[in-house]
């Protein structure tokens, strides 16, 4: 495969039906969940490619002109309307104007299609469309069109790879320390780590058992480790147990399956002997030279930036998964905190735009993404913050029927009130608390979601419409609709804005208060609707300063436990100007992490469990993911909010640096952008700024610095 963070499109490339490449590819991904040996697939809808697809463009030849045609599925050929014989591999087209037409069918794969001559090529510039408004009359003649959308490319540019070729880099790896436990050979690979066991030297016949661990009590604990493998060693074969895949027996055998782990203990059973145990490590290549950085005067700091680095690169595959032991599935919730920390980590943009189509996937809408009311929210803010980061208002375009059919299905089931309120088949997630905290009713945090998704739908309709395509394809949204939806969305919003402090504010206690339930208001206070009014400016300043005072520095308000919600405490008080508070608290939550032994940031910590206590979690005594992405926040807080490197132009066209060393001595870091990078160098005396392009301003003491693109800014205090 070639080298997947380059995406520069020249000549040919392979095309497809936006949104079909990750539709497939993520059915393979969120189906490879196992739970102790069994498939555990997802529990929402999973939707599929469309089958046929109609590619077409128009060339204009002055001689005529020899093509290739490579498909992923089969195809015919139309020209000028007329239907070619078979599935040529070469045609000649004509000179002059001409229409071509290809049709690809693939029940198996998204159909693509590959087409090269002198300048007849295939790329984003052709239109696709799944073609079901279609009817014939009693001449033989076709009327109506389908919906056309400029087709689908990436990275695939070799005719004999297509799309469904797609799989992530592996290199072999050794365990570090190995260790013979009873019957068992127990290897420890030092870190966590990800891919695909390796058994050395396999001699004899009989059952191999493999137990995987993310700690070393839980690979011994053959009762109840999360994951594990059998393996029948045959004399010409060997059989896979978990999988049924049957593979011709060598002395090494790679298992079939990926699984996460750190420990691997394996117990022959029969006359079976083994030499080495080893894996290939599977990865999401990244480009090195494009990348965040971060280093301080302070080691724990740097140990924790590099852990949450390294978290998020094993989280980082196909696409942006939650944790890599168990679930391994994409939730819209984690992926968003994902995407700001790549924006400061690898800025993978192609990553977060096949998450953020996976998880949408196919209308009509059904459910919620995930069938959790508060992911749907942060799915539209998503693509948002995407434009905001890339400058790319194609994605936008290309997302925005879906933020609309996806707003439909919301707006169809809030209240009379115009408030969302979870249905019987909702989930209504929040976090995961210590606490009693009920999620019935109408819950505040949940409006001020849906209040930034209305905002959001507006702000998109409004970019789209002053963005509009010189030559819109066939069934495109007009600039009218897009003037329409901006100004309707708007007034949704403020509508709902006006609501919040009158129905969940309380004004001795100058917070806002949880939910209403069965009529009633409950008048708990929790971090949660309260901090994201905050990031959400949803409040102005004075509120955001009783809410600092009243609920973020409360030491009676419930402590929030989870890296997940920790991410938007941490970004509240940073808002705020707290990093001398922020910084501690880093050391101590992460750094308590690191203490315990973490080699990557886990899904929940709380100090006070001690020895094998913080390894359980949903009742079984290994599930908690100990590599978990929303684990890897300080990845995002210190080049966001330490080195205060934010877009203040889609792209990065402007941008602000406001760094803050929040009790360091110094620090410096780069800060990945479309353009190259933007470095930061502070210490106690100077600041120097240096940008490889746009235009920045650098604040500081209440002063403004103009950072000319290409140039060092620096200033002394």
């Amino acid at each position: 495969m070639k080298d997947i963070t380059k995406t520069e499109k020249k000549g040919s490339q392979w095309i497809w039906f936006p949104g079909d490449f990750e539709i497939w590819l993520g059915n393979q991904f969120n189906n490879r969940r196992t739970e102790r040996g069994a498939m555990f697939p997802p529990f929402w809808k999973q939707d599929s490619h469309w089958v046929t697809v109609e590619f077409s463009t128009t060339v204009d030849l002055a001689a005529p002109e020899t093509i290739t045609i490579v498909a992923e599925g089969s195809y015919n050929l139309m020209l000028d309307g007329k239907l070619q014989f078979g599935m040529p591999g070469s045609f000649v087209i004509p000179a002059g104007k001409h229409q071509l037409n290809i049709k690809v069918h693939n029940q198996q794969t998204p159909p693509a299609l590959y087409i090269k001559g002198e300048t007849v090529k295939t790329d984003s510039q052709w239109l696709v469309t799944y073609e079901d408004k279609i009817w014939i009359d009693e001449n033989g003649v076709a009327h109506g069109s389908g919906i056309y959308m400029h087709a689908a490319s990436w990275c695939f540019d070799d005719p004999t790879q297509g799309p469904s070729t797609f799989h992530l880099s592996r290199k072999p790896e050794k365990a570090m320390i190995t260790e013979y436990i009873g019957k068992g050979m127990l290897v420890d690979f030092g870190k966590e780590t990800f891919g695909y066991l390796t058994l050395k030297g396999v001699e004899g016949m009989g059952l191999l058992s493999v137990y995987y661990g993310e700690s070393r009590e839980e690979a011994l604990d053959k009762n109840y480790c999360e994951t594990l493998d059998k393996l029948v060693i045959m004399e010409e074969t060997i059989l896979s147990l978990a999988d049924n895949v049957s593979k011709t027996r060598t002395p090494d055998y790679l298992l079939p399956n990926s699984k996460a782990f750190r420990f691997v203990y394996v117990v022959p059973e029969g006359d079976i002997t083994l030499r080495e145990i080893g894996m290939e490590y599977e990865f999401l290549p990244f480009d090195g030279s494009h990348s965040g950085a971060f280093v301080c005067d302070d080691e724990e700091l740097n140990k924790i930036w590099r852990v949450g680095a390294y978290t998020m690169d094993l989280t980082t595959r196909e696409f942006f998964m939650d944790g890599i032991k168990r679930d391994r599935w994409t939730w819209s919730g984690d992926a968003i905190q994902s995407y700001l920390m790549n924006y400061y980590l690898r800025f993978d943009t192609e990553a977060v735009k096949r998450t953020i189509r996976q998880l949408r996937g196919k209308d009509p809408v059904t459910a919620h993404v995930n069938t959790i009311m508060d992911y749907t929210f942060y799915w539209f803010k998503s693509v948002l913050d995407y434009y905001l980061f890339t400058g790319d208002i194609d994605f936008v375009r290309e997302m925005y029927p879906k933020m609309q059919t996806l707003m439909s299905y919301c707006l169809g089931r809030v209240n009379d009130e115009g408030m969302a309120e979870g249905q019987p088949d909702d989930w209504i997630f929040v976090d995961w608390v210590d606490f009693p905290m009920h999620k019935r009713g109408i819950l505040c945090f949940e409006q001020i979601l849906f209040c930034k998704s209305l905002q959001t739908m507006s702000t998109c309709a409004a970019l789209l419409r002053d963005h509009p395509l010189d030559n819109p394809p066939q069934g495109s949204i007009t600039h009218e609709e897009y003037q329409r939806d901006a100004s309707y969305y708007e007034d949704l919003a403020k509508s709902l804005h006006g609501k919040l402090k009158p129905t969940f504010w309380d004004d001795e206690r100058q917070a806002f208060m949880h939910s209403i339930e069965d009529g009633q208001m409950n008048t708990m206070i929790t971090k949660f609707p309260n901090m994201f009014a905050i990031i959400y400016d949803m409040v102005d300043e004075k509120d955001k300063k009783a809410i600092l005072e009243h609920v973020m520095l409360n030491k009676e308000v419930e402590a929030i436990t989870t890296p997940y919600m920790r991410f938007y405490e941490l970004e509240a008080l940073c808002q705020m100007g707290l990093q001398h508070t922020v910084l501690p608290e880093m050391k101590e939550y992460w750094g308590g992490m690191l203490k315990a032994g973490a080699t990557t940031f886990w899904e929940k910590y709380v100090p006070s469990e001690h020895g094998t206590q913080h390894l359980s979690m949903y009742g079984r005594p290994y599930g908690k993911s100990l590599c978990h992405a929303w684990g890897a926040s300080p990845v995002y807080l210190l080049g966001r909010f330490f080195l205060g490197v934010e877009p203040l132009r889609p792209g990065y066209q402007a941008f602000l640096v406001r760094p803050n060393l929040g009790g360091l001595r110094w620090m410096r870091g780069d800060v990945p952008t479309p353009f190259g990078k933007i470095h930061v160098d502070m210490d106690e005396h100077h600041i120097t700024v240096e940008s490889d392009g746009g235009e920045g301003v650098l604040q500081f003491n209440g002063h403004t610095y103009p950072i000319p693109s290409h140039q060092s800014v620096t200033i002394n205090y």
